[in-house]
Parts: structure tokens; sequence; C-alpha cells
């Protein structure tokens, strides 16, 4: 008898190795290494703005100091201070291409990019007693966006323009020995308007410290181009939260409602506040009804808590300017 053979199995495939039976893993081929992907097509070569450099001085006289890389009012500051190596809480406030207390010259969120910078810094501490006779004091009150409340206006025959020792540009450092640093300017109008009639009260204030005498052409910046913008007509915008943009000069509607959002402020909460007036006005600008303006504004300015009588009249003013009515 011829021995017996081992029969043969075949697997699902029916293949065969060396009497062995293949899974069907083993018999698939190995396959090739995938190529590396392609990288993408390039793009547009990008070409980085030029480092926005400016320059600045001590309003009351200093060698021309130059700073970059701020994003904010108290960065700007701690440039400042570090140009000229004070504290930057030596700095009560700045104005732009002038050296003078000038309300109307005051830095607040926008620099435009040829702006010469003047810094205000502490200067004579003074104290004054003060006795309302009226509701108002006739105070108009805005900040630095760094801690620090102070005078923007005084109203004519009013109680504190009889006191001349009071000063547009002197900052609000205590009421009654209460320290109000790092206050917002609506917080220290509404305490002023909190002291009861016929009581005396007590303010700590600091000037701004004075020039010695003007040094001639101080307000001309060199003649130079290095980091500027090619455009005279972009500013560069500052935020509290976020980094600084470059951005265009507002619009004549931007421009004519934010002066009539700023007047709103100042009637209703005795602020003025060029850069609170215009994220008001950017909030509303392109809105339908007042409905969603005031959720636009309380979801960028909620810690206001506006009244609603003063949201309805900024709604409106902005209406009236959008519609040619102004």
């Amino acid at each position: 008898d011829s021995p017996q053979q081992q029969p043969l199995s075949f697997n699902e495939q029916g293949l065969m190795q060396n009497g062995e039976v293949m899974s069907p893993q083993d018999s698939k081929p190995t396959a090739p290494p995938l190529p590396p992907p392609s990288p993408p097509p390039p793009g547009p070569p990008e070409y980085p703005r030029p480092r926005l450099i400016f320059h600045t001085q001590l309003a009351h006289g200093s060698p021309t100091g130059r700073i970059h890389g701020f994003t904010n009012v108290k960065e700007l500051y701690a440039k400042i201070a570090e140009v000229f190596n004070i504290s930057p809480s030596e700095i009560l406030f700045c104005t732009l291409n002038s050296h003078k207390v000038d309300m109307q010259k005051l830095l607040g969120g926008q620099i435009g990019l040829e702006d010469f910078i003047f810094a205000h810094v502490r200067g004579e501490t003074k104290e004054v007693e003060v006795t309302k006779t009226e509701d108002a004091l006739g105070l108009t009150i805005t900040d630095n966006g760094a801690g620090y409340a102070f005078i923007k206006r005084i109203k004519e025959g009013s109680t504190i323009d009889r006191l001349k020792t009071v000063c547009v540009g002197d900052h609000i450092e205590a009421i009654n020995d209460q320290s109000i640093v790092g206050c917002r300017h609506y917080e220290v109008a509404k305490m002023l308007k909190e002291q009861p009639r016929g009581i005396p009260f007590t303010l700590r204030l600091v000037g701004p410290k004075k020039a010695f005498d003007m040094i001639g052409m101080r307000t001309r910046a060199p003649k130079s181009n290095e980091g500027k913008m090619v455009n005279g007509k972009e500013t560069l915008r500052l935020r509290s939260k976020g980094s600084a943009t470059v951005q265009e000069v507002q619009n004549e509607f931007e421009e004519q409602a934010t002066k009539k959002v700023d007047d709103l402020l100042e009637s209703y909460m005795g602020i003025r506040d060029l850069e609170l007036a215009t994220t008001i006005v950017e909030a509303g600008k392109d809105k339908k009804n007042p409905d969603d303006f005031a959720e636009a504004l309380d979801s960028v300015l909620g810690d206001f808590a506006f009244p609603d009588v003063f949201l309805f009249d900024v709604w409106g003013a902005i209406g009236d300017v959008k519609n040619g009515r102004i």
C-alpha cells in the first residue's frame, strides 16, 4: 500500500505555501509607501508692515524719545516712562502735537501715524475745600485709561469755576481723603454728584508739571519717515482688550455721530470720552433697531449700565446723523 497522503486544504483564496494554508492577510502583497504629500502652492509673499515708531517728549520739556511696540494706553505709558527713566504712574495724560494742557488735543484711543506724543507728568499736589451750592459742580471728568481721572472741562460760572485753584488737567486723586486712583471717570462723576449740598468736602488734586518756558519748535517732529506708514490718513487704534490695529480715520458720519454721543455722555454722566463714544457708534451704526443696539452695547460695555433713556437718545442721535438731519 502506498503511504497515505495527507489531504491538502486550501484557504478561501485557494492558496497554499509549503503545505501550509496561508491566511488572507498573508496573501496580500505589500503596498509601496505613499509618496509624501506635495506642498501647497506658494501664496503671495507677505510684506510685513513697517514697525510703527512714534516720537515723544515730556510736556514740561525733555529731549525727544522714540517708542514702539505698545497696544494699549497702559503699555504706551510704560514705553514713555522707560524712555525717560520715570515711573509710569508719574504720567497723568498725553496730548498729541501740542505740549499745552489742551483737552482738544488729548490722546484717547487713536493716534495718527504722524502724531507727536507729549506726556504730562505729576506736578504740584493741592487740597481744595468745596461746598456745593447747586446740584451740579460744573465739572466734566475724563480719565487717562490707566487709572487716573482728571478734569476735562469746567463750566463757566459754576461752583468749581469760582475756585480759581482748580484747573483743567488736574487729576482728582482723592475725595475726602478717600483715594479714587483706579476708578473710571463715570464712577468719579457719580461720587461727586452724590456729595450733599451745603456740606464741605475736600478734593485732593494733582496738577500737571508746568513747563519751563517753551522751547522753540518743540512740537515739530523730526523729519524722518522711519517706521511710518505711507498714508497720513491712518491711525493706530488702541484697545483696552486685544491688539492695537491700524485703521482709516473716521468718515464724516462716524466723526459727527461720535461728537454727538460724546455730548450725550457729558449731559447724562458728566464725562467726556471720545474713545468710549467711538465704541458706542461702532456698536450702533449697522443695527436696525434700538433693541439690537442695546444688546450689542451691553456685550461690549456692560459695566457702564447705561440708563435706557440715554440709549434711546444715543440711538436717535446716530439715526439723525445717518439720515442727514444733523
